[in-house]
């Protein structure tokens, strides 16, 4: 009688080749903590050709991905623990000053995309102006630069209480005057108007992410209340709050 040959054993490769697209994945666990979390609440990193540990924000690097909780704290304690090393299970290099670079990646994108709502013409500056777009225009949030002087804080802050609109405008005082300027191409930015449209509405999505990440509140309407409709300029040094 012939003998029934047994089915080759499935090759242990492939659930690793299917396993590592891990972006598909709407949950993943953070290597620091590991607690699961949505990967909406996680940052990826990658493992670069030279062996250094890279974060993927975009979720667009190839390769095997390791997940941290979205904020500098897990980040440093993925560090400290050399978490990298074992999700990656394989050698990593670690810059010490990775959470700082994750803070200035998150930032970096931050202010690109006001840049992009200032050429969409979804910014106002100058304190008069931005005075003026409170009572007339579709303003989401109020964009102070975190060097302001109290004064004028405290001036828009009355118009906005005496226009009824305080718990409706979202402050953001992430970035100081001098980046401000950069990101709007205008010199001493200290108080902007932020109005409603889907790329204001992007930017304060980054803003979310990047006040998460530092555990600093910025104001507590979501990034949502900006996708309304759609619709200038010159401004004092910071420290100075003339009209």
């Amino acid at each position: 009688m012939k003998e029934r040959q047994s089915l080759p054993a499935p090759e242990e490769s492939a659930p690793d080749a299917a396993r590592e697209d891990d972006r598909s994945a709407s949950e993943r666990t953070c290597v620091a903590t590991r607690t699961a979390r949505p990967t909406e609440e996680l940052i990826r990193f990658v493992r670069a050709p030279d062996g250094s540990v890279v974060a993927d924000l975009k979720r667009a690097l190839p390769g095997r991905g390791v997940w941290v909780t979205a904020s500098a704290e897990a980040v440093r304690l993925a560090v400290k623990r050399k978490a990298f090393a074992r999700g990656f299970r394989e050698p990593v290099r670690v810059d010490p000053e990775l959470p700082e670079q994750v803070d200035e990646l998150i930032e970096r994108q931050a202010l690109a995309m006001l840049g992009f709502a200032n050429k969409a013409g979804r910014v106002t500056c100058g304190f008069a102006k931005v005075e003026a777009a409170l009572a007339k225009e579709p303003v989401v949030a109020l964009i102070e630069a975190a060097d302001a002087g109290a004064d004028g804080v405290r001036k828009l802050g009355q118009a906005l209480t005496r226009l009824g609109m305080a718990s409706r405008v979202r402050p953001v005082r992430l970035f100081r005057s001098g980046q401000l300027d950069l990101a709007l191409g205008r010199s001493n930015v200290v108080h902007a108007a932020l109005l409603a449209g889907p790329v204001s509405a992007a930017f304060l999505a980054r803003c979310d992410a990047l006040a998460r990440y530092r555990d600093v509140s910025e104001g507590s309407d979501p990034a949502d209340a900006a996708r309304s409709t759609d619709a200038g300029s010159g401004d004092e040094p910071a420290g100075t709050d003339r009209a």
